[in-house]
């Protein structure tokens, strides 16, 4: 599988860290919810987003959509919003 950075262009997997599902939401301190955010997770197929840290290039932060499936990566951009793919 490789990855589109948006500096260092088309990368293999292996360049990257994989950090989680893009779409969860941290529960606020003191909120009960932290044990299902930690421990339960849906396992989707399909289209789905997730949080990559590009650690072997240019250490940038990407929230990556991919299809489960078939790995095919849909579109990548920077994890504070900007565009690339």
């Amino acid at each position: 599988m490789r990855i589109p950075c948006p500096f260092c262009g088309l990368r293999d997997i292996t360049e990257f860290a994989y950090q989680g599902d893009a779409t969860l939401t941290r529960p606020a301190p003191g909120v009960d919810g932290m044990y299902d955010y930690v421990y339960l997770r849906d396992n989707k197929a399909g289209e789905h987003s997730e949080h990559w840290y590009h650690s072997a290039g240019c250490h940038a932060w990407l929230t990556v959509t991919r299809n489960t499936t078939t790995h095919e990566i849909l579109a990548a951009e920077l994890a504070h919003g900007e565009a690339t793919s």
